[in-house]
């Protein structure tokens, strides 16, 4: 019976392994999750896996833990200021699927298209490149907003509203910094190129990436300044949702235009 039993098949692997490393977030002495936030870590985690394998759980794994590292500069600052993230910066369910419900998304459709295709089929055959890139962009997105936030929080020197550009306090909503948006684009550039080396992207892909997650996260500026206190279900998981999936789109329809446009013509 043992000799029938599938040891690497990758939904199992992504069960077990969601299990132990989210045992050990949930006992460890500095909480970066609540209950809930590893319960819903765990299905996005297992969706990943299963979905990518260990390519796309890395690019996961470095968003998780490079987020949670920003969120905490200057906290005590922060705090004092009553611009600090809650939880002191514990992620919730509704912080899970802001950050990650577009790169999700994407997986799940890589391992449709690949599952029920595996054969070479000409109208979809570059379907599963698109989506990885989209799945990395929407974390190269949601990083560089997060960076870009949280710097600029605790180190931004002058701070302006996106829209009109005059000075605004730091933490206001569509507020933007020189430090906060440098910070935004070496952590976009730095998970793109991680996702590049881990074979989900080529190369162009680290542009393309660092493109549309500039674009998306000065968008979330915009609304931010604009739209987001006139109505109260655009709450900031919702934005970070429309954020990521803005900065996926982005990416994919530059490596449209790349790829079967300007090459074709040179």
């Amino acid at each position: 019976m043992l000799s029938n039993i599938n040891f690497v098949n990758p939904w199992l692997v992504a069960i077990i392994l969601n299990t132990v490393l989210l045992s050990l977030v949930y006992f460890a002495p500095k909480k970066l999750l609540t209950l809930g936030g590893i319960v819903h870590a765990w299905i996005l985690g297992v969706l990943i896996w299963g979905s990518l394998g260990w390519p796309g759980y890395a690019v996961v794994v470095f968003y998780f833990l490079v987020g949670s590292g920003v969120t905490r500069i200057g906290m005590a600052e922060k705090q004092a200021a009553g611009i600090a993230e809650k939880r002191e910066g514990a992620r919730g369910p509704e912080n899970v699927w802001g950050s990650a419900l577009t790169a999700a998304i994407c997986a799940v459709g890589v391992w449709v298209i690949v599952s029920l295709y595996p054969k070479y089929n000409p109208l979809i055959e570059n379907l599963p490149f698109l989506l990885m890139l989209g799945y990395v962009a929407s974390f190269s997105t949601k990083l560089s907003d997060t960076c870009a936030s949280e710097v600029g929080k605790a180190y931004g020197k002058q701070t302006f509203l996106i829209t009109t550009l005059q000075p605004v306090p730091r933490g206001t909503e569509g507020a933007v910094s020189l430090e906060g948006t440098l910070a935004g684009i070496v952590a976009s550039f730095a998970i793109a190129c991680l996702g590049w080396t881990v074979g989900l992207i080529d190369l162009i892909g680290i542009v393309f990436c660092v493109i549309a997650a500039f674009i998306a996260t000065n968008l979330e500026s915009v609304i931010g300044a604009t739209m987001q206190s006139q109505f109260e279900w655009l709450t900031n998981e919702i934005v970070n949702i429309i954020n990521t999936l803005i900065g996926a789109m982005v990416a994919i329809l530059l490596a449209i235009v790349w790829y079967y446009i300007v090459m074709r013509i040179t």
